[in-house]
């Protein structure tokens, strides 16, 4: 007699970081157990060099490994949903820590919308003081709430939906910013986005300027990438990139009222970060505008 597929997947793209995967999945695996629906755990290994060794996975025989060499986290994702049956879709990134209840909460969840983004607080891997970097993405990183309700999409990496979606819509798109991308398809077609603070998978926060700068030289990129590039659509594009300095002067109040930094010398290095981070967004951008 076959047995009945899982109420839920739980899908994880992997790629190149096994310490954060393992202290991913050390904190997840253990709530398979505690769970008020059955679940599968899905990590898909977006063939990794070293790759996965065996002794490595067997310290979760629960967990199903996928190898997909297609690069990319969307393609990784896409893989995960492929490889399961089941209903309901819990995304969750490798390099994310879930909250003790994360899975109990995804499954109270489900059902609220089709689409359902939590909360990403940040957390730092390093002692203080903070860097220019912590301090900047202690202020502006992830705030899921407003990309949800003021922007209407929700990343991936803290996300709960349903298999109806993605049989309605198709999968997620690599090489554009995915996240955005899938969810603006999702909820054009009709389908609902909202938030739920209590579903909590928290980050890392990138340590330094130039793991800052590569997280948005690809966000930069891939917000490109879902523009018009036209001659009108590298105009708007261009003053967009020629106000980025004046971005940061707006967001100066936030980072000096901001309660998540610890001192003045905090609030320095992020404003620091904030304005040279702008500057240099807006030469990329200018550079794509006139390409």
């Amino acid at each position: 007699m076959s047995q009945s597929p899982p109420d839920a997947a739980v899908i994880i793209p992997h790629y190149n970081d096994q310490t954060r995967l393992a202290r991913c999945l050390d904190a997840l695996v253990p709530q398979l157990e505690d769970a008020p629906g059955t679940a599968e755990i899905v990590v898909v290994d977006n063939n990794s060099d070293p790759a996965l060794k065996p002794a490595y996975m067997a310290r979760w025989p629960q967990v199903r490994f996928i190898v997909e060499t297609g690069k990319g986290a969307a393609l990784a994702r896409n893989r995960g949903v492929a490889e399961t049956t089941a209903p309901a879709l819990f995304f969750i990134d490798s390099d994310c820590l879930p909250a003790q209840d994360w899975l109990a909460t995804a499954f109270a969840v489900r059902d609220r919308a089709p689409l359902v983004g939590g909360s990403v607080p940040v957390f730092d891997e390093t002692p203080p003081p903070r860097s220019g970097a912590e301090a900047f993405e202690a202020v502006f990183a992830f705030d899921f709430k407003t990309y949800i309700e003021q922007k209407g999409f929700s990343g991936s990496g803290n996300l709960v939906t349903r298999r109806g979606v993605f049989d309605a819509i198709g999968g997620f798109r690599p090489g554009l910013s995915e996240d955005l991308d899938w969810c603006q398809r999702a909820t054009a077609a009709g389908f609902a986005l909202v938030y739920a603070e209590e579903l909590c998978a928290s980050h890392p926060s990138r340590s330094d300027w130039p793991a800052l700068r590569r997280k948005w030289r690809r966000l930069t990129d891939e917000t490109w990438g879902l523009r018009d590039h036209g001659a009108a659509g590298r105009l708007r594009w261009g003053l967009r990139a020629l106000a980025m300095p004046l971005s940061a002067l707006a967001h100066t109040p936030k980072v000096l009222r901001s309660a998540r930094l610890d001192s003045g010398q905090e609030r320095l290095a992020a404003l620091g970060t904030l304005y040279r981070l702008r500057i240099r967004r807006g030469l990329w951008m200018i550079g794509q505008a006139l390409r």
